[in-house]
């Protein structure tokens, strides 16, 4: 273990990541701090731009901005009552109420400390509990995972918006676009409309910039553009007392964001307004709660990070995302050719160990950039739409067809964010959708190689403690799904 450390020591500490990683905690934050984009869209915008790059480089500037991108999202949610990044939706119950209050430097410096912290004790979480799961897939053989997949789609379907059927169908019609290109097993084409450029299947890069980015500009095109007035930006200071009387908030609000980021569809979001609730719940003074409480800015700002660490434990160690972003990760782990898994860390452990060293710098450069940035950053929150929007569509353009240096892409880009927008027009998830595209190769070829081991007897699904673990769990969660949405009728026609 120690050897393998020290190799991963020998091949991160160069400039070049360094500096990676620099630049990516610093466009994340920029992302995050421009209310409407995400750390989504900036991952997937900024993959092309690392496909040049040797691998430990190209996680360096990924990991970077998401981990900036986490923290960011508060700058604007504090200051001007508007979050960055949906995770950042419940800093605002009490980050804005600071700024009304003369406090808002002191909410900038406890998000900062507690976005910092939460990312620290998630990456170590990640360290030790990716690597056992890691050591227990190794068990895994094609009907674990075909099961496991399922079990994924089901809960990601289930837990992504308030509809589950729209989930289940969104999932679904990922799942199909995932079939596309030639067959995993005999090589034939599958509805490719006889298009040569379509026999390797649909860009993941154009699908992923059309669905989250596009989309989202033909959301925020329909908005009036409004002007809004200077505001005074506020130092982030906060005194180390202050913190210490809230780590014990800050280390609960963590561990719920690791366990929450690590169960598939759920993420950031929930994780924060979960963590909210039981500060309020656990607090001494739950009344100042909505009304300036630095232990409710704290609460979900450590648990909204901490799902960074949480989330990527099932992208290492099994290569299932535990949500969008990593998602999005995970096309990146592909595009780099590495395929995570069990098998990632049989072959490539000094990587990712790298990888693991590479999240606690991010972490640690948060605060310098943090510091020095919160008063250039958050100033961009009052950048008109009206020049914004068009420099991203710009680099949506750039950073497709620069990809594959293919017209078709373009094309492929412009339709998902076509059926990007009228999905969420239509309240269907995107979540589910490029979760099922990603999964789909690993769940056909699982589903497939297990029949064909077993000539074709489908009781290999439930042959192993495992895959008949994952197949009750699926069932379960698939009872309790319907059981929710029943009762959810049932009271909305009450």
């Amino acid at each position: 273990m120690l050897a393998d450390i020290s190799s991963a020591l020998v091949m991160l500490l160069e400039f070049q990541n360094i500096l990676a990683i620099f630049l990516g905690v610093a466009f994340g934050v920029f992302m995050g701090a421009v209310p409407g984009l995400t750390g989504t869209m900036g991952i997937a915008l900024i993959i092309p731009l690392t496909y040049s790059f040797s691998p430990i480089t190209a996680f360096c500037v990924l990991l970077g901005t998401y981990k900036g991108c986490l923290f960011s999202g508060c700058i604007p949610a504090i200051l001007i009552n508007t979050p960055g990044t949906p995770a950042a939706a419940a800093t605002v119950l009490d980050g804005y109420p600071c700024t009304q209050k003369g406090r808002g430097g002191e909410a900038m410096g406890t998000a900062l400390w507690a976005s910092v912290i939460g990312d620290v004790i998630s990456t170590v979480a990640l360290i030790f509990g990716a690597v056992l799961l890691a050591q227990m897939a190794t068990k895994f053989g094609p009907p674990e995972f075909a099961m496991l997949v399922l079990f994924s789609l089901t809960i990601v379907a289930g837990v992504s918006g308030d509809s589950l059927i729209k989930g289940l169908i969104a999932a679904a019609v990922g799942f199909i676009f995932g079939t596309v290109g030639l067959d995993p097993m005999m090589a034939t084409p599958r509805f490719t409309f006889g298009a040569v450029t379509m026999m390797n299947g649909i860009s993941m890069m154009a699908m992923l910039i059309g669905l989250f980015a596009v989309s989202e500009l033909l959301i925020q095109s329909e908005a009036a553009v409004k002007s809004t007035a200077n505001i005074i930006v506020p130092k982030a200071t906060v005194r180390w007392s202050q913190i210490r009387a809230m780590l014990r908030t800050i280390v609960r609000g963590s561990g719920i964001g690791i366990v929450l980021g690590a169960i598939p569809g759920l993420g950031a979001t929930p994780a924060a307004f979960l963590s909210y609730s039981e500060a309020k719940r656990n607090s001494k003074t739950p009344e100042e709660f909505g009304k300036g409480s630095l232990e409710g800015v704290a609460a979900a700002e450590s648990a909204n990070n901490a799902t960074a660490g949480g989330a990527l434990i099932p992208l290492m160690a099994l290569g299932v995302p535990g949500d969008v972003t990593t998602a999005v990760l995970l096309g990146a782990f592909l595009i780099h050719g590495l395929a995570p898994g069990p098998q990632l860390f049989a072959e490539n452990i000094d990587l990712v160990y790298a990888i693991f060293i590479a999240l606690l710098i991010a972490a640690l450069m948060l605060p310098v950039i943090g510091l020095a940035a919160i008063r250039l950053f958050s100033l961009i929150s009052h950048i008109p739409r009206a020049v914004l929007y068009p420099i991203i569509a710009m680099l949506c353009l750039m950073g497709v067809y620069g990809f594959n240096s293919s017209p078709t892409d373009l094309w492929v880009m412009l339709v998902f964010g076509v059926l990007g927008y009228g999905m969420r027009k239509l309240a269907f998830p995107l979540a589910p959708m490029m979760i099922g595209f990603v999964l789909e190769p690993i769940g056909e070829q699982s589903v497939r190689q297990a029949l064909t081991i077993s000539s074709g007897d489908w009781l290999v699904f439930v042959s192993t403690p495992i895959s008949a673990s994952f197949l009750i769990l699926t069932i379960v969660s698939v009872a309790f799904l319907i059981r929710r949405n029943v009762k959810q009728n049932k009271a909305e026609t009450a």
